[in-house]
Parts: C-alpha cells; structure tokens; sequence
C-alpha cells in the first residue's frame, strides 16, 4: 500500500523533506538521516554546497518547481500489511 509524504512532514526522516529543500543545509537536520552518514564527508559537503547554490541562484526551482505545487508526494515508501497464521 502507497505512503504519500506529506509536504509538510514533520518525522524528518530522508524523504520528509521533498519540498523544503533547505532543510538539508541544516547539519542537525541531516544529522538525523541516517542516509547522510554514508555518504563522504568531501562527497556530502560538494553535495551540501552544490544544493546551496542551487537554491540561491533558482537552479533547483527551474527544475523541480513543479514540486511546490503539489501537498503529498509518493516517494516509493510502502506499507506492508500481514496475516500471520499459526500452523
């Protein structure tokens, strides 16, 4: 079964913060994500810095502006639903 995340999700797991991209200049807020922790730490930073650009100089809102149009999105997270039966 589909869980769309909600534009305003407050859980800040990875996926939470699809349409306020400048949460993840937040160290704290990454922090929290454990995808981030995987990540090298020149890696994240050229990442983090490249994402702040892109956000000042409008790159990011001339490709994924269509995102503040919409209140849920479905990021592919699922919920798996099970009988289990005793034999």
């Amino acid at each position: 079964m589909p869980v769309p995340v909600p534009h305003d999700c407050i859980d800040g797991f990875l996926g939470a913060y699809w349409r306020r991209p400048h949460a993840h200049l937040d160290a704290d807020a990454r922090g929290v994500i454990s995808t981030f922790s995987t990540i090298p730490d020149a890696d994240l930073e050229s990442g983090v810095a490249r994402l702040h650009s892109d956000l000042e100089n409008g790159t990011w809102e001339q490709r994924t502006g269509y995102l503040s149009r919409m209140s849920v999105l479905d990021l592919g997270y699922r919920l798996v639903i099970a009988e289990v039966v005793d034999n």
